[in-house]
């Protein structure tokens, strides 16, 4: 059984996403299948999106000597 696109890895989705640009973009794909196959990309996209904004605001947290994380700000 497949896997949801919450339960895929950002770089299996992005692999998906990518060979469904590649399909669509060749041109042979017939309407009711591009169509479907968008619809795919687009909550791919969605997802990708998602965990790379996640990741960001995780990666923006700075973590305090007491074990407390706080967000991390330059200062000038």
């Amino acid at each position: 059984m497949a896997k949801k696109e919450e339960e895929k890895t950002f770089e299996e989705s992005l692999n998906e996403l990518e060979s469904i640009v590649k399909e669509l973009e060749s041109g042979d794909v017939d309407l009711d299948k591009a169509i479907e196959k968008y619809s795919t990309a687009m909550k791919l996209a969605k997802s990708c999106s998602e965990k790379l904004n996640n990741a960001t605001e995780k990666v923006n947290q700075i973590l305090k000597e007491d074990g407390s994380l706080e967000n991390f700000e330059i200062e000038e």
